[in-house]
């Protein structure tokens, strides 16, 4: 098999079934395992969010989407020379990769020769689905539902251990400037950690958030996880949190409840992965529960 993978997540799904050698082709942000950052870059996007903040980065992702511009660039003339067979995308957010545009043109240049698979996970059933479909649909269905059945079982040890303790009420963040709900599979994920997610539902997109509404839910627990954004990146752009009037009367900020993550690594991704951000949720909201899941300040850091 020759695979382009255009999502992430799907490249580190793709490695963990095994087929990191099969893998011709991945995205700009394909960053883990170390490997993805040695294979041909295909996608590319059409600004740096590197060096803009999380205010300017919305901006100028609106103004793409309503000059309905691309927001992702793929280069056809690598495609052309790399050559898959079979390519993996998804219809989920076109802020997170190539939407189905970019796909479409991708088959295009290829003369609709490559098999598409398309992943579109909304909640954390979902992307253990995702998995299991892709290992199915790249024969590995024994391999696929191994990995799944682990990964359950992770679960399963979570619910069984905060099944007869209290529940905190716990607001993710997505986004700091401005404030976005963290939606999707993030709700399940905090359910199975032994939390009540306020605001935002199971399976629904993220959206943008008023701070009265973080005012008004006043969450026990603040949890931050901004969109491809690792703890350093976070913390660098925390501060303009907290200029916001009415920030330090909130219940979590009083009782020193408040949290990043590295949203990268565990949460913004519908990979296996987030079985270890339902872990790290779990030491979160219950650390005397979780005393044997040890995490590091690179994971979860706690702001105050």
């Amino acid at each position: 098999m020759r695979i382009c993978s255009l999502l992430p997540s799907a490249t580190e799904i793709l490695y963990e079934l095994g087929l990191g050698d099969s893998i011709v082709g991945v995205t700009h942000e394909c960053d883990y395992p170390q490997d993805a950052l040695n294979k041909p870059r295909v996608v590319k996007s059409v600004f740096d969010a590197s060096i803009m903040s999380s205010e300017e980065i919305d901006a100028k992702i609106r103004e793409l989407v309503s000059g309905m511009k691309d927001i992702y660039i793929i280069d056809t003339e690598l495609l052309k020379e790399l050559n898959p067979d079979t390519i993996v995308a998804q219809g989920l957010c076109e802020v997170c990769s190539p939407y189905l545009n970019e796909v479409s043109r991708a088959r295009r240049v290829l003369m609709n020769k490559p098999r598409v698979i398309m992943l579109d996970p909304h909640d954390l059933d979902g992307i253990l689905d995702s998995i299991t479909q892709l290992a199915e649909e790249l024969g590995l269905k024994e391999k696929g539902t191994a990995m799944v059945d682990a990964l359950r079982r992770r679960l399963e040890d979570i619910r069984s251990r905060v099944m007869l303790l209290d529940r905190p009420r716990v607001l993710c963040i997505e986004w700091l400037k401005p404030f976005f709900t963290a939606g999707h599979w993030v709700p399940q994920m905090v359910d199975t950690a032994g939390g009540v997610n306020c605001i935002s539902r199971r399976g629904e997109p993220s959206r943008r958030l008023e701070f009265r509404e973080v005012a008004d839910a006043d969450p026990d627990i603040i949890i931050f996880m901004p969109c491809g954004f690792d703890i350093p990146r976070g913390l660098r752009e925390f501060k303009s949190v907290e200029g916001i009037e009415g920030w330090y009367d909130l219940r979590a900020v009083k009782s020193k409840q408040v949290y990043i993550v590295d949203s990268n690594s565990y949460f913004s991704r519908p990979s296996h992965r987030v079985v270890r951000g339902v872990e790290i949720l779990a030491k979160i909201i219950h650390p005397n529960a979780f005393n044997d899941i040890e995490v590091s300040e690179w994971e979860v850091r706690r702001v105050y």
